[in-house]
């Protein structure tokens, strides 16, 4: 074979391999109602779309319509998903909580502290107690982050404080837990809270602490940010279409299962918890600038142990009312959680 013909072959095979390649090639398209900034995005997606561009060598990619660009708000990106609206979705499990009754135990008080601790222990009892309520879906990944703040206008750090103190759970199963405590739960959609205590329709909210810095920027609106009472949670996931998972090829589907699942849940409590770090960072510098426009409060172990009486008498009306729904181990699901 001469140079020349050599050359050829060499050229029409990277020509080849380039076509099967391209032909081999799949952009999954992702909706999420959150900016582009957002750490679900910049965080746990990037996480995602890295790991399946270096696993797939370039053939698997994503594209992000940020914003609610395919439907804004959370409540319907789960539907979103099983329609195929988007090949992926972002959304938060208690905007449609009667899909996901057993998961929704994850979000209670209990023995977690963060949103790391929160998701490990999820995912011990996941597929024993939960995965049938994600069937219509490719899960990629269920991360409950944690509802570390409340910011308020009026002190709520003692249960003194709380009595009559109308606040937003950070979901709305939690209600007797917080009516346990002496406060009157209002519901509002996290995008709502800006606004709610700007007017004064609420007190205070439950939030994550990243919530107080831009672009939530609750300071502005609030006079305390109130921390360690008993943690609630709240589940945020990412989604796939099934059947668009299971059109992929064989390679494509592996790709996506080996990092599906706890892998990337924990990523997503990552973000989440690392924004958090972030924002006490923010908090500590305004602080010594005199800038912080709250008043920044850490109840007491006295004071929180008074709440969590109260929230644990809260939990018997929670299983009281899944009973009444026809599931009978709501209490076994939580201890399996919180052992």
């Amino acid at each position: 074979m001469t140079i020349l013909n050599t050359l050829r072959t060499t050229a029409l095979s990277a020509i080849l391999a380039v076509s099967a390649q391209s032909a081999n090639a799949e952009e999954l398209s992702v909706a999420t109602f959150v900016p582009p900034n957002h750490e679900s995005v910049t965080g746990a997606l990037a996480w995602f779309e890295n790991e399946l561009t270096e696993r797939s060598g370039g053939t698997l990619t994503l594209k992000v319509y940020a914003a609610g660009q395919l439907g804004a708000g959370p409540t319907q990106q789960y539907k979103r998903a099983v329609e195929g609206v988007a090949d992926i979705t972002f959304g938060i499990a208690a905007s449609t909580p009667t899909l996901f009754q057993r998961t929704m135990l994850a979000i209670p008080p209990g023995a977690a502290v963060d949103a790391l601790d929160s998701t490990e222990r999820l995912w011990t009892v996941f597929d024993e107690y939960m995965a049938d309520e994600w069937s219509d879906v490719k899960v990629l990944g269920v991360a409950p982050v944690a509802g570390g703040m409340i910011i308020s206008t009026r002190d709520v750090s003692t249960i003194e404080g709380m009595q009559g103190a109308k606040i937003v759970p950070f979901a709305a199963m939690t209600t007797p837990v917080l009516q346990g405590m002496g406060a009157v739960p209002v519901q509002l959609d996290p995008t709502e809270h800006y606004t709610g205590l700007s007017t004064g329709t609420i007190d205070g909210a439950i939030s994550t602490i990243n919530n107080i810095m831009p672009p939530w920027n609750l300071d502005e609106v609030a006079d305390y940010a109130i921390l360690n009472t008993p943690a609630t949670f709240n589940p945020v996931f990412y989604v796939m279409n099934k059947e668009r998972y299971e059109g992929l090829s064989d390679e494509h589907r592996a790709v996506i299962d080996d990092i599906a699942g706890l892998p990337f849940s924990m990523e997503l409590a990552r973000a989440f918890h690392h924004a958090d770090e972030v924002a006490l960072e923010w908090v500590e510098e305004q602080r010594t600038t005199g800038e912080l426009n709250v008043e920044w409060i850490t109840v007491s172990d006295e004071e929180r142990a008074k709440m969590e009486v109260a929230a644990a008498e809260g939990m018997q009306q929670i299983y009281d009312d899944y009973a009444a729904r026809g599931i009978d181990n709501a209490q076994e699901i939580y201890e399996a959680l919180n052992q």
